[in-house]
């Protein structure tokens, strides 16, 4: 298997089955929906105007590219709606490096060509974002080729390969047709992909965001800068800002719709279910810099009587984020709290095991309305995980998380 770089066969000469030039490589095409890597055909520039030659119409790739048909056979160019042309969509442009996290830009393409059955095939094997490809463009037709290949031999490549890069497609439409989404990018850890995130431009954030599963997005969104995240929601239509926030932690989703002009707030709640509509609404009437602003409404509590079966049982089904179950909490009939068990013990004990008899002393809890001061001293002065957080009348309402008191100083820094 021998290697090519796209800017080396961009203007390379075409000739016909007869052996007569008519033409120059201008593009080298994908077609995603048949195959994402295969080379499937090379737009040529004739003197009757661009043509369509299907790659396995290619005979041999040189110094040029050698057909077996004749160039009146060769289709015209009629739009290019289905189709991925490196050239234009690859060279200069932004990508996702998903192995690396991180916003690279292309300065070249590496080609692989196999044989098969004695016709080149050529697929994408890596995008180059290093010096190397640059010079090579910046040096082509000014150096001759052998010795420019000498030159750029003795340069360390910076290569991506191909199953690492994520595509960054701004138009909803070639999106679906060109079938480009960002199942690799949704891999990464959510704080991975907001710092990707964070390096885009601002209709690339959008389109990453239109494309990504509801989940995934809300679970990014969380860890981007609040301006950066008051932008995205800002520049998504109603429906599918309401999808992701949905999907948030309902303390980040309250602040978040509080940073947002009252107006876009209210069409984001519109859309949204109303359960969760309701608990976002009633968080948003607590002040942002108090203990409610920044509860979490989604956590384990149980009745007093219960066991650490039950306990196992509550857990297995909680569909909450898995930083409120550290700690299970008990309420009596009135909803008031009695108790919290740390999951160290839960994990221990005996499935008959009463939960009241495991429970964390001293119980330690927050009022509504207590400021972050009073919160973030709490949680350093007892090592705390999780605060409950109680109304007036000692009913629990919420449980603040250490990763909210942990933004919380980190926004303060």
């Amino acid at each position: 298997m021998s290697t090519l770089a796209l800017t080396e066969l961009l203007g390379a000469p075409v000739f016909d089955t007869a052996g007569t030039q008519c033409g120059r490589v201008r593009e080298l095409a994908l077609a995603p929906q048949e195959d994402k890597s295969r080379i499937a055909m090379f737009i040529v520039r004739t003197k009757a105007g661009d043509r369509l030659l299907p790659s396995p119409a290619v005979r041999s790739i040189d110094s040029g590219v050698y057909a077996t048909t004749a160039a009146s056979t060769w289709s015209p160019v009629n739009g290019a709606e289905g189709l991925f042309l490196l050239g234009r969509d690859l060279l200069d442009q932004q990508i996702i490096d998903v192995h690396g996290r991180k916003v690279v830009r292309v300065n070249d393409v590496d080609l692989n060509e196999e044989l098969s059955n004695n016709r080149p095939v050529l697929k994408v094997g890596a995008v180059d974002v290093g010096v190397r490809g640059a010079i090579r463009r910046l040096l082509k037709g000014v150096v001759p080729m052998l010795a420019l290949r000498k030159i750029l031999h003795r340069m360390p490549p910076r290569l991506i390969p191909w199953e690492f890069v994520d595509l960054i497609e701004t138009d909803p439409a070639r999106r679906v047709k060109l079938r480009i989404s960002h199942e690799r990018l949704a891999r990464l850890h959510p704080a991975d992909i907001a710092d990707i995130v964070e390096d885009l431009a601002p209709a690339e954030r959008e389109a990453v965001f239109q494309t990504l599963d509801e989940g995934v997005a809300a679970e990014a969104l969380e860890e981007v800068e609040p301006k950066v995240q008051k932008s995205i929601v800002e520049s998504l239509d109603s429906e599918r800002a309401a999808e992701i926030v949905e999907e948030m932690n309902p303390d980040a989703a309250a602040d978040l719709l509080a940073d947002l002009p009252q107006e876009r707030t209210s069409e984001i709640l519109l859309e949204m279910e109303p359960q969760d509509r309701q608990e976002i609404s009633e968080l948003l009437e607590f002040g942002e810099n108090t203990a409610a602003g920044r509860m979490n409404t989604e956590y384990v509590a149980l009745g007093v009587a219960a066991t650490a079966h039950d306990a196992v049982e509550a857990l297995r089904h909680f569909e909450g984020g898995i930083e409120t179950v550290s700690t299970i909490y008990l309420v009596d009939s009135r909803g008031t709290l009695a108790g919290a068990v740390p999951l160290s013990k839960l994990v221990l004990a005996e499935p008959e095991t009463p939960l009241l008899s495991l429970t964390q002393e001293p119980l330690i809890s927050t009022h509504a309305r207590a400021s972050e001061k009073e919160v973030a001293e709490l949680f350093d002065k007892y090592n705390l995980l999780t605060l409950p957080v109680v109304d007036q009348n000692k009913k629990l309402t919420g449980v603040i998380t250490s990763d909210d008191i942990i933004s919380l100083l980190r926004a303060k820094l």
